[in-house]
Formats: structure tokens, C-alpha cells, sequence
């Protein structure tokens, strides 16, 4: 946890992105992990391709990686 990656925008959703942090290992940045700002959209932010510093804020029991951008920024 806690560790930060320079991952690929995998795939835009209305809730987030899903980002390729590591061959075959996506994570999903969710809306209000993007930014300190509201995002209304998260393609006003993010754009599939893009490459964006993340970290690890969590991985659950069924092994999905939370990330977010704005824990990033923090540091």
C-alpha cells in the first residue's frame, strides 16, 4: 500500500478509470480520487492512453486495486 506507479489510462467509466499499473494488473481511480476539484466528467481530466502518477490506496479480498491521483499530488 501506499506505493505510487506510473500506470496508462486502461479505460474511461462515468464513475473513474481504469489504469494498467503493471503488465495485467489494472486499478480503478474513482471520480473522487482524480482531483482535489470536482470532476464532472472524467474525461474533462483523463483520456484513454493518458500516463498519470497513482498510488495504491487499497487492494481488496478479491484483489482489485483502488489507486488514486490526488494522494499523489498530496506528497
Amino acid at each position: 500500500m501506499g506505493v505510487i506507479y506510473e500506470g496508462k489510462v486502461a479505460k474511461l467509466m462515468d464513475f473513474g478509470a481504469f489504469v494498467t499499473i503493471l503488465p495485467g494488473k489494472d486499478g480503478l481511480v474513482h471520480i473522487s480520487q482524480i482531483s482535489e476539484e470536482r470532476v464532472e466528467n472524467v474525461s474533462d481530466k483523463l483520456s484513454e492512453g493518458d500516463v498519470i502518477k497513482v498510488k495504491v490506496l487499497e487492494i481488496d479480498k478479491q484483489g482489485r486495486i483502488r489507486l488514486s491521483m490526488k494522494a499523489v499530488d498530496a506528497e
